[in-house]
Formats: structure tokens, sequence, C-alpha cells
């Protein structure tokens, strides 16, 4: 692997800078994408050839569509992309959850990624490669209680990466996807101050199995759902 486009959505987040960093140990050129330079910037540092910045709002398809354009126009066809943005949100018991929560996790587990692979899969195809990485989640497995928006949009990840696997895998496109537990973030050691973050999944591991997943030797992998657990 070297010198390949690799575009990774919530670049600004937690696991999409583990993400970042595991790729450009790779020598990989990385294409940042969050809702602002800014915070990119921030993030980051200047932009630069190795570092191009993507500003755009994964949920409005039509100005993602023009960012991914451009970034092909200046750096050339994407090669991988890594769908890191989504998000959790407890609720209440199924019955008892509001409508807005559903929309919610659907939107930003969801949609993003939809909107994300419509905008870059096309030109994979056209190429005749290409690697696709999603980020499920290990609980959408089975339902767990008042996570029934959570894991149901997750769910939809896996779903969805088996039904691109089988539609791209002859031409020359892989997809895949990891299903961590729950990961080693600042935030949730915040919401959960008693658990032992030690038997959680470091970002920088989980990072590390989606390399994996967007290398060649992965070239025959197609369709995998992967469990990345820690010792949880």
């Amino acid at each position: 692997m070297s010198n390949r486009l690799v575009l990774i959505t919530g670049a600004a987040g937690h696991l999409g800078r583990a993400v970042a960093a595991e790729f450009a140990r790779a020598g990989e050129r990385l294409a940042l994408l969050a809702r602002s330079r800014e915070q990119l910037q921030a993030l980051y540092g200047a932009e630069d050839s190795l570092h191009l910045f993507v500003a755009a709002d994964l949920l409005d398809p039509a100005s993602l569509q023009q960012a991914v354009h451009n970034l092909e126009a200046r750096a050339g066809g994407i090669d991988v992309l890594c769908n890191v943005a989504g998000g959790f949100a407890m609720g209440d018991p199924v019955h008892a959850t509001a409508p807005g929560t559903w929309q919610q996790m659907h939107d930003i587990n969801v949609r993003t990624l939809l909107n994300a692979v419509q905008a870059v899969v096309p030109g994979m195809v056209a190429r005749r490669r290409g690697k696709v990485v999603n980020v499920g989640s290990y609980a959408a497995l089975q339902g767990s209680a008042n996570m029934g928006a959570y894991v149901a949009s997750k769910s939809e990840v896996m779903r969805i990466t088996e039904a691109m696997a089988a539609e791209l895998r002859e031409q020359g496109v892989n997809v895949n996807c990891v299903l961590p537990t729950i990961i080693d973030t600042p935030d949730n050691r915040a919401a959960m101050p008693k658990a032992d973050a030690a038997r959680w999944v470091a970002p920088a591991q989980l990072a590390k199995v989606i390399s994996f997943l967007a290398s060649d030797p992965a070239s025959a992998v197609h369709g995998a759902c992967i469990p990345v657990r820690g010792l949880s």
C-alpha cells in the first residue's frame, strides 16, 4: 500500500483520527471529511498534499457529490472509502421511543453511509478497483433493551455491506465492515466512569483492522462483518 487516496468520513472524531493516523503511517494520501475546514485545521494543522480537507455535510447529497467531484478533480480517483461517521444514543423501550430518535439514528448511521457510497462508488466501479470499509456495531448482532433505534440502524449497516459486496465483488470493489464493541473514547469514559475501559477497544486497534480490510492481502474478503471485541 502506498500513495492511494483514502477518504475518511467522520475524520474529526476520535476513531476518524485514529484511522487517519493508521493510513498515514502506511504512506497513503488522506482526504479528511468533516463539516468544516476550520475543524479539520484545528485537529490536523495546515492542509498539504498528503492531508486534503473535504468540508461537506454527509446528510446533504448534493453538497457531498460536489465535494467528491472537486476532490477527485484535484487529487485523482478515491481508492479507499472508510465510512467512520456515525453515532450512538441510548433510548427508551421500543414502544416508547420517539420518532425523532429513530430518525436521528437512521440519519447519522445509515443516510451518511448511503450518501457517501453513492458519491464515491461509481468512480470505483468505473476504474474497476476500490475498497469500502463500513463501521457497524457488535451490539447489532442482536437486539438490546433501550437500544432499539441504534441497533436497528447498525443492523442496516451490516445488511448494506453484504448487499454491496454481492453487487460489487465482480467489479473489483471490496466492501466489508467492522463490528466493534465499546470504543475507548473520552466520551465513553465520561458516560461510563465506573466501567473498566481497559477491556474496551482502543481506536488505534480498530483502525488497524479497518486498514487491513482496505489492504491487498484482504482482496479475497467480500461482505465480511468482523467483530472487534477487545476483552469485552
